[in-house]
């Protein structure tokens, strides 16, 4: 059995991404985080994941620096998860996988969660990579630029 190559060897973004939160259990507690929830029990409850897999996953998030912790915001001895500059960064991941979801995955007028604007409850307009010009790029128009 061949050796899994170190993401912090790959010189491709994409598989170094995928490798650090392409698991299913990591992206769901992520969009999680992003709906507001902050303690291990919300995200049990939430998810239905086991116990060890989320404290698996969470601890990853943190040491990542996805995620911190901090005491909880009540003053309990509860600990709290809280996305980092770093976790922030990852919402138009999770706004484009969720717009590919609802393209491809639903069928016409299957009901499905809808993410909108707070200010004005309007869904949130199409993610698609731009040129520098502005215009929309079909994959045909682009091109991964790799090491020589």
């Amino acid at each position: 059995m061949s050796k899994r190559k170190a993401a912090s060897d790959e010189p491709c973004p994409v598989a170094r991404s995928v490798d650090l939160v392409g698991d299913r259990w990591t992206l769901l507690i992520v969009r999680d985080a992003f709906d507001g929830l902050r303690r291990f029990s919300q995200f049990q409850r939430s998810l239905g994941v086991a116990r060890n897999i989320l404290s698996d996953r969470l601890r990853r998030l943190v040491e990542t620096g996805i995620l911190s912790t901090q005491a909880a915001s009540n003053g309990d001895a509860h600990q709290e998860y809280v996305l980092t500059a770093r976790g922030r960064d990852l919402f138009p991941v999770v706004v484009a996988l969720r717009q590919w979801g609802e393209r491809c995955l639903f069928g016409e007028g299957e009901p499905h969660s809808e993410l909108v604007e707070k200010s004005t409850g309007r869904p949130l307009q199409r993610m698609e990579p731009r040129a520098e010009s502005g215009q929309a790029l079909a994959p045909d128009e682009a091109q991964v630029r790799k090491l020589a």
